[in-house]
């Protein structure tokens, strides 16, 4: 991430906007959870005025303007979208004055594409997103210790391939912005257009003729909520059938007494819980990773009870500086995807289509944790580098920090493979999801006695399920199979593998 460097203002420009910048990674949006500072409040550049949660950690924003505090834009818990106003900074001395216009405001189809966007619906693939504002606009998106200089985005309004030309129009009329326009510019007499092939979809299997829709997006553009406000129309009354075939668009309606009730099921609704932040992203990635990677499983039980010992005796000599057996597997791991490179890749493809694998001088080692704030995944950097010893220092780190939601976006997303200790919950495997852009995941259940032949003899002994996930596309079975089977063996035979390390 690039420092930067903050301009200082305009002559005569008393009042300064500073908009939510990326905070690294490539986000979107931030939810502001706390006020550092209060209206009317004097601030220096650098002085921290608000922390924000990102997809997985907190951030203390500092403010690039010195003054008096003119304007707060939003209050503790909104989502805030990257490039929007977050406060505004009266120079000291300067008379308070009305906002100036540091963002124009939205036209009518900027606000469709963003409600839609929200509503998760993909506008039509004929339209490009809206420009973000540059930076020389002040648009405010450039923070001094991250950033994206520039603006959010680059990119330009075309005509939608739908879109045709009507007798005695030009084509530049055509182009030209209608961000006046309301449902009544609809073309009379002709199928009315809509915001996307999922809103159509869902008005046909409604059973809904788009000549009776009525949209109220830009030139009559059919919106989502213009085809649920069609289905509960055509519904009637919303008393619950407990059918279960029942199963539109339109998934909750009110009882007479108007309590929310889930249509499909007749249940009344118990709880709404907004999907953002930590869960959303989880939700985002693991819904990526199985629409994109081909994914493979394999696993093997391992007999720990050599690595058991190991450690045992190792923690009687020196009960201060013993590893954990996370520790100790993340080394061999290492070790095993020294020998099986194509484990630690990344698949990419260029805006042109074509793809190719990305291999990595060094392991950047992803440790699955389980918080209070959801699932997180911070990596050890280099972790190809690190002795057990130091291995295990680094995880207890990193944990303490992502529980503290602390932890930074370089920790949270810059791994090459992870691995998954699903043992502490007590189970024995999983078919993991790959940590998507990853091309695998080795994941290690709980250690239980079990009977196991030794010698050809039947013991009790210590054993564990190794489960590898990996991705198809990057490698085949010869080459899973491989690592995951040297991980066993360096499990089983600790010693020998730890004098070659």
């Amino acid at each position: 991430m690039s420092a930067m460097t903050t301009s200082a203002p305009a002559p005569g420009t008393a009042l300064q906007i500073f908009n939510l910048p990326d905070l690294g990674e490539g986000l979107t949006e931030a939810e502001l959870v706390n006020w550092l500072v209060a209206e009317g409040d004097v601030v220096v550049v650098d002085q921290t005025i608000a922390e924000v949660e990102t997809a997985k950690s907190v951030v203390e924003v500092p403010s690039p303007f010195a003054g008096v505090v003119e304007k707060l834009h939003g209050r503790a818990g909104e989502t805030i979208d990257v490039g929007k106003p977050l406060i505004s900074v009266r120079a000291a001395g300067a008379p308070s004055a009305a906002e100036p216009a540091g963002e124009a405001p939205p036209t009518v189809a900027e606000e469709t594409y963003r409600e839609e966007e929200r509503a998760g619906i993909t506008p039509p693939e004929s339209s490009e997103p809206v420009a973000a504002p540059a930076a020389d606009e002040g648009s405010g998106n450039v923070l001094i210790g991250y950033g994206t200089p520039g603006g959010l985005t680059s990119g330009r309004r075309r005509r939608p391939k739908h879109q045709t030309i009507a007798p005695g129009e030009t084509a530049a009329q055509v182009s030209a912005p209608r961000a006046a326009a309301g449902p009544s510019d609809a073309p009379t007499g002709a199928a009315p257009l809509f915001i996307s092939p999922l809103v159509r979809k869902l008005a046909r299997d409604a059973g809904l003729s788009p000549a009776d829709l009525t949209g109220s997006g830009t030139g009559g553009l059919v919106l989502r909520k213009d085809v649920q406000q069609a289905i509960s129309r055509a519904a009637g009354p919303a008393t619950i059938t407990g059918s279960p075939a029942d199963n539109s668009g339109n998934s909750v309606a009110q009882d007479q007494a108007g309590v929310d009730t889930d249509r499909r099921s007749g249940l009344k609704i118990a709880a709404r819980t907004p999907m953002k932040g930590v869960r959303k992203t989880v939700a985002d990635t693991m819904a990526r990773s199985r629409r994109e990677i081909p994914e493979a499983t394999v696993w093997v039980d391992v007999d720990a009870t050599a690595l058991m010992d190991l450690r045992a005796l190792l923690k009687a000599t020196s009960p201060d500086n013993t590893p954990g057996l996370l520790a100790f597997v993340a080394r061999f791991v290492t070790a095993g995807l020294a020998k099986y490179p194509e484990l630690n890749t990344r698949l990419v493809t260029d805006d042109e289509g074509r793809q190719e694998i990305l291999g990595f001088d060094g392991v950047n080692l992803g440790i699955a944790a389980q918080t209070d704030r959801g699932l997180m995944v911070p990596c050890v950097r280099r972790a190809d580098t690190l002795s057990a010893r130091g291995l295990d220092a680094e995880i207890r780190r990193l944990t303490a920090v992502v529980r503290d939601g602390k932890a930074t976006p370089a920790e949270l997303t810059s791994g090459t493979f992870t691995l998954n200790n699903y043992g502490v919950f007590g189970v024995d495997g999983s078919a993991a999801i790959i940590n998507h852009p990853e091309a695998a995941i080795l994941g290690i259940g709980r250690i239980i006695d079990r009977p196991w032949v030794v010698g050809g003899a039947l013991a009790v002994r210590k054993i564990t399920e190794l489960t590898l996930t990996f991705d198809h596309r990057v490698c085949d079975g010869g080459v899973a199979g491989g690592f995951l089977r040297y991980v066993a063996d360096a499990i089983e035979n600790p010693g020998t593998v730890l004098a070659d390390l």
